[in-house]
Formats: C-alpha cells, sequence, structure tokens
C-alpha cells in the first residue's frame, strides 16, 4: 500500500496539540462549500458498540458523495477506541477499525479527503501499522518529565506559544512556569492566556508567575522546596497547611519536597566547593561543566530512570544554594531523618511536626 495524500492521521498524548494540527489542516483543505463538502463525526465513543456505530458513520460519510458533486473532507474528530483500554481492545471495535482502514487503503473515492484525530492510540495493533502505511501519520505526544532535560526542551515550547500571544518573560519566570505548568499543551495554553490579559504587554516576572498560574499538586511540592531553598519561613509554612488541607500526608510533603531540596543544596555545595563548578544563570553551561567531571565524582548524585544526573533540579537548587553552608544542610538531613521518626511512630500532630521541621532548618544559628 502506498502513502495516499488524501488522507492524514494525527495522534497524540498532547490533545491540544493534535486538534490544533488537525484544524489547520482541515481549514486549509476543506472545500469551498462547506455545508456539503465538510463532515465531521466525534470519535468519542462510551462503549464498543458505540465505537462501531461511529465506525459505520465514518465509512457511509466516506462512501457518499456531495449531492452536487465536488470535492469532500471527512474529518473523524477526537477517537477515543484507539487506545489500549476496554473498548478500543473488544473484538467488535477492532474488526470495525479493521474494515475503516482498508476502505481507506483500497476503496477510497478519489474527491473524498480523511483526516483522523486521537488521544492516545495502541501502536502495537495491526489497523495503526496498516494505516501508517496508507496515510500521512504525525503523532503528538506530551514530553515526559521523568526524562533528563524535559524542562529545557518545555521552555522552547512554551516560548514559541507566548511569542504568539506577544508575550515575553523576565529572568527566572519562564522556569517557574514550566515547573509549575508542565507539559499539557493545553494547560499551558490556558495559563499563558490569563498572564498575557493580566500583564497587558509587558514582561511577566517569576513573582507574578507564582501568583497567577493555577498551581497544580507538583507545583505546590516544587513551591515548597523553593521557599525552604530561599529561607522564606512564613511561606513555606503557609504551603505546607495548603497541602495538608488538600489531602496531602505529612510523610508525603518531607519525602517528595523537602528532603529532595536540602539534598539538592547540599549537592550542589558539594560541587561548588569540592568540584569547583560555577553556578551562573546559563544551564547549559553549567550542564556541560557537570558533563566533564569524572564519573566516580558525580555517582552519588540523583538520576532519572534512564540512569542520568538530573542536572536541572540541580541547577535551580544552586540559584538558591549560598543561603545555606554545609554544615546546616547536614543537620537539616539530620532533622528531616528524625521528623521522619516522629510521623510513622509516634501520635504527634503532622503538621506540629512539619512546622517544627522547617523552622528548625530555617532558623539561622548563631
Amino acid at each position: 500500500m502506498a502513502v495516499i495524500s488524501n488522507i492524514f492521521a494525527f495522534f497524540g498524548t498532547d490533545e491540544a496539540l493534535v486538534k490544533e494540527a488537525a484544524t489547520k489542516l482541515s481549514e486549509k483543505i476543506a472545500p469551498s462549500d462547506k455545508e456539503f463538502g465538510l463532515e465531521i463525526i466525534s470519535g468519542a465513543a462510551d462503549n464498543a458498540e458505540h465505537a462501531v456505530q461511529i465506525v459505520s458513520r465514518t465509512i457511509e460519510a466516506i462512501q457518499t458523495l456531495p449531492f452536487f458533486g465536488g470535492d469532500k473532507l471527512v474529518w473523524m474528530q477526537g477517537v477515543n477506541f484507539f487506545a489500549d483500554n476496554q473498548t478500543g481492545k473488544a473484538e467488535s471495535t477492532l474488526a470495525a477499525v479493521e474494515t475503516l482502514v482498508d476502505i481507506l487503503a483500497f476503496h477510497l473515492p478519489p474527491d473524498v479527503r480523511v483526516i483522523i484525530s486521537a488521544g492516545e492510540v495502541d501502536k502495537r495493533r495491526t489497523f495503526y501499522k496498516n494505516l501508517s502505511k496508507c496515510a500521512k501519520v504525525e503523532i503528538f505526544d506530551k514530553l515526559d518529565t521523568a526524562k533528563s532535560g524535559w524542562e529545557v526542551n518545555v521552555m522552547g515550547h512554551v516560548q514559541e506559544r507566548a511569542a504568539g500571544m506577544r508575550l515575553d518573560f523576565e529572568r527566572g519566570a519562564l522556569e517557574r512556569f514550566v515547573l509549575l505548568v508542565g507539559a499539557d499543551t493545553r494547560i499551558i495554553d490556558s495559563e499563558l492566556e490569563k498572564i498575557s490579559l493580566y500583564t497587558n504587554g509587558r514582561p511577566v516576572t517569576a513573582e507574578e508567575v507564582s501568583c497567577i498560574v493555577a498551581v497544580s499538586h507538583a507545583g505546590v511540592i516544587f513551591e515548597i522546596g523553593e521557599a525552604l531553598a530561599k529561607r522564606d519561613l512564613p511561606r513555606c509554612l503557609s504551603l505546607i497547611d495548603q497541602q495538608l488541607r488538600r489531602g496531602e500526608s505529612a510523610i508525603g510533603i518531607l519525602l517528595a519536597s523537602i528532603v529532595p531540596k536540602i539534598r539538592g543544596l547540599l549537592h550542589i555545595r558539594d560541587l561548588v566547593e569540592s568540584r569547583g563548578i560555577a553556578i551562573g544563570r546559563s544551564y547549559p553551561s553549567f550542564q556541560a561543566a557537570l558533563a566533564k567531571l569524572p564519573a566516580a565524582e558525580t555517582a552519588h548524585l540523583p538520576r532519572n530512570k534512564e540512569g542520568v544526573v538530573s542536572a536541572y533540579p540541580l541547577f535551580l537548587a544552586g540559584q538558591n544554594g549560598a543561603k545555606f553552608s554545609a554544615d546546616e544542610l547536614k543537620l537539616a538531613l539530620e532533622a528531616c531523618l528524625e521528623a521522619n521518626l516522629r510521623l510513622v511512630t509516634t501520635a504527634l500532630d503532622h503538621r506540629l511536626v512539619l512546622h517544627q521541621l522547617v523552622t528548625r532548618i530555617l532558623t539561622r544559628r548563631g
């Protein structure tokens, strides 16, 4: 089967980018007479029977030419049964989809163009492999935030989206935005629009990003660590209380936010004092300097699931690393261990334990 230029498929976990790409193409290739020449079929199925009905409607739309003749565009939009889910795995669904692909590959009328847009897709299935042979397929997946360097890639993506809104970030604001929002384009666009309306053309500051952006669960965890690194005790206590009210466990806050931040600050103090690594404002420079160190000198540093040193959290920690001495950070880790034991072995109020811990960490010793 040769690729047919009349068939276009857009898949991916980043649903906003999938919809954007499919919409732009439909506007470009749709017949001038959209009333009769454009047919959009919703691909959101409630169950396998519904999925079969959607496929049947799509096939009928492909085979039914416009009443007055001419070109036709059929858009199967937002399909949710190509994924590895219960509806997608049903035998009836699989058979219907295979029939659709067979029609696209061998029986598509020459005057008909087809767009298929879907979220997650199971690439192991036969229908996907056959569709890839007869259609132009584009994939738009969210960046994996577990991979090293995801923040830098998302920053470039955010800058492109922001440029379209004529929105600029001041130093540090872009990094904070990415760490609070993550890699979902739909959420990125929503938050950029809010900031754009607020700033009205002027560059946005890091403080404004913190105030305006809807902070996610992961964002609050990050903010607790940032407040700790800046020795901002009132904000640190406020954020801890906020997470506890949301139902987050005290041990979760300790292990996900406080301990990693203290370890990161200690690692960066060691890199600066013992390895001579300079902490500037350029992440690529820091990453390059870290990569030059012998493996034995970086073996203790935190790594991602691919085994690569997680350089970006260290770089961020370095922006505030000078606010603590190495001795203070060593004592802070000991305090974290004590707090951990108190949380799991005593009946003490968990809020009180965390408040005492961060107060102890952030109180300067004479």
